[in-house]
């Protein structure tokens, strides 16, 4: 038996029902510390990250051990080019990489895997990336978001005994959400898993599933009705790839990532066992944010990668380039652009392994350093890109393949730029994560003071939460008057030849101000405060600024304590820190002072077709047909074109 859900029966989702879904799969406590959670509170809790944590010396050996092999292997087995012409990994490829054992990263020995910690799969993927990113896709869609890392949260040990030596050494995985019409409104989830005796029948229409095309498992969500002995819900489900009844209809092409296998998996009468469903029932998004809390660290280890190559190739190109007597380099408008590229490639790196270092030692909630780190890493990654092609000039604009037929160096730099651009939509888009990270971010006002500003609560809710409010609001707010940032000998311990202490005192004050900021707007737009998203994303992203300010004096210090390039690293800390203090005075502007009520009007006139006069003078290349495509369940009328490596 099954469900029959087509595109004028899918879920009737009102705005507040589909928040409602997000709200019970969010976690709802903190039972660890986080410093970004205080950080937005206006409390800087630098004793959080500092010292900076540092892995086990046996951890650093096995990953030490484990990247000097990946790196002989990417540099002598690897050819980016053919990657990137034929858009495809070879086989032997994936084989050898199979065999290095790069697909059990992230498993622990005991199921066959590497038992890399976090910091060192994170290193890894940054190197196999650098050489083609299409790689570093396979393998962190493998195991930051596939198979592995659910099993490993929520799995039962049958499972994990089962599934685990698999994706370690010989299965590929995938993660299938997304649907032609679902993207980050799950609500709407239309993939259908009905109870049928000891198995659910899957039913529906999966888009975007990365390794879909090469995989042998997959971690799909699905939608399980609500009936008797079922509490029903999104749930989440380890299905073969080669089970009856699922068929990839389609390998995606997109403007960058050349190599990775994306396509398009229809579900029609897919007997799935009971035994395969991860967790309970209802807990499907639960078990994908909690999964994407570290998944998404992986993509910051792509950007760090994406930001050293960057800084190589301008300093190689910048010194080699002349125009009007000396090298490019040594005119201000390029120097500039160089010493941006540098400064933040050593912060990107400074968030990325600090998050990673607090996700092992696993003493810290980092739902929102995680996420903090790939929105920032998404967005200063492609910036840097951008800048790199304009270094280039015409020759970054160029294709590495028609450089070379030219007798020039094969620099693929608009490569870069278009590999890198899905990463401001992958994993949550730069939209989505604001969003995201302003609800962790207001938690602590909600859960006070959030029955106020509910109109559907009654008004004993709302007497008792007043008091709440007030008795929390008595005690915090005189807290964001004063504070360390204010004493001059604060932080003294980054006070060297280089000064980083103004810095750290800056973030203790703006952190205090970027909470009463956010005070002042719940208190000015109650209710409304959600629809603001102009708003809360700027407040976001003062709080990504701070953040990555924070953890490059960290680094710039811990690299000082171990003697590595201390004054080099004091510098590059200093330099960022100056320019993230321009984007926040900037930020903090654009809080008051902005078009986002006229923007709303301009809006609504565009969908109105008051301004289609300005479209006319064109022709549109993009043809007919629908936006959406139709993914009404059913059988396959297409060929199958998943493809197994073995």
């Amino acid at each position: 038996m099954s469900a029959s859900t087509t595109p004028s029966s899918r879920p009737a989702v009102t705005e507040r029902e589909a928040r409602e879904v997000a709200e019970a799969a969010r976690e709802q406590h903190w039972r660890k510390p986080s410093f970004a959670k205080e950080l937005f509170l206006g409390r800087f809790r630098l004793d959080l990250i500092h010292p900076h944590p540092v892995p086990e010396d046996e951890a650093t050996q096995r990953g030490e051990e484990f990247l000097a092999k990946l790196r002989d292997f990417v540099e002598t087995k690897v050819d980016p080019a053919l990657i990137e012409r034929e858009a495809r990994i070879p086989d032997e490829v994936i084989d050898g990489l199979k065999e290095l054992g790069a697909f059990g990263m992230k498993i622990g020995t005991r199921y066959g895997g590497l038992g890399l910690t976090q910091v060192y799969y994170n290193k890894a993927l940054a190197l196999a990336g650098s050489a083609s990113p299409a790689i570093g896709v396979l393998l962190s869609a493998h195991q930051s978001i596939g198979v592995p890392q659910p099993l490993k949260l929520f799995g039962t040990e049958e499972q994990r005994e089962r599934f685990l030596p698999r994706c370690a050494r010989t299965d590929i995985s995938a993660f299938l959400l997304t649907e032609p019409d679902v993207g980050s409104d799950p609500a709407r989830l239309a993939t259908t898993a009905v109870p049928d005796g000891d198995d659910y029948v899957l039913d529906g229409v999966k888009l975007w599933t990365t390794n879909g095309v090469v995989a042998d498992l997959l971690v799909v969500m699905a939608r399980v009705p609500r009936s008797e002995g079922h509490r029903g819900g999104i749930t989440a489900f380890v299905v073969e790839t080669n089970s009856p009844g699922v068929t990839v209809e389609n390998r995606n092409a997109f403007m960058g990532l050349r190599g990775i296998e994306n396509g398009v998996t229809r579900f029609h009468q897919v007997r799935v066992p009971a035994a395969n469903r991860v967790g309970e029932e209802g807990q499907g998004l639960k078990i994908a944010l909690t999964t994407l809390n570290t998944g998404r660290l992986s993509l910051p280890a792509s950007c760090v990668a994406a930001g050293k190559w960057c800084l190589k190739i301008a300093r190689e190109w910048s010194a080699a380039r002349e125009q009007w007597g000396k090298p490019v380099a040594h005119h201000e408008a390029v120097g500039s652009k160089i010493s941006f590229i540098a400064a933040t490639t050593f912060a990107l790196e400074a968030v990325t392994d600090l998050a990673s270092q607090m996700a092992d030692e696993n003493r810290n909630d980092i739902r929102i350093e995680g996420a903090l780190a790939k929105l920032y890493a998404s967005e200063m990654a492609w910036t840097m890109a951008d800048e790199l092609v304009q270094i280039r000039g015409g020759r970054g604009f160029e294709t590495a393949e028609s450089l070379r037929a030219r007798g020039e160096r094969g620099v693929p730099a608009e490569q870069l730029l278009r590999d890198l651009r899905i990463n401001r939509i992958f994993e949550g888009s730069t939209e989505i994560m604001h969003l995201l990270i302003a609800r962790e971010a207001v938690d602590a006002h909600l859960s006070v003071a959030g029955d106020l500003i509910d109109p559907e609560k009654s008004l004993g809710d709302k007497a008792k939460a007043g008091a709440n409010a007030g008795a929390f609001y008595a005690k915090w707010l005189p807290k964001l008057v004063v504070g360390p940032g204010r004493l001059p000998t604060s932080y003294a311990e980054f006070k060297h030849e280089v000064d980083l202490s103004g810095h750290l005192r800056y973030v203790e004050r703006t952190s205090r101000k970027l909470a009463r900021s956010t005070f002042y707007a719940m208190s000015r737009w109650q209710g409304r405060m959600e629809s603001k998203q102009g708003f809360l994303g700027r407040i976001v992203d003062i709080g990504a600024e701070l953040f990555a300010m924070s953890a490059a004096c960290v680094r710039a210090e811990h690299l000082r304590v171990r003697g590595e390039n201390r004054r080099e690293a004091y510098q590059l800390a200093d330099v960022f820190c100056r320019q993230a203090r321009i984007r926040i005075e900037e930020l903090f502007t654009r809080l008051w002072t902005n078009t986002d009520d006229l923007d709303r009007k301009v809006v609504q006139g565009v969908l109105s077709g008051t301004y289609a006069w300005l479209e006319q003078g064109i022709v549109d290349p993009s043809g007919d047909g629908p936006w959406i495509a139709d993914a009404t369940p059913g059988p396959s009328r297409k060929e199958n074109v998943h493809r197994p490596v073995r």
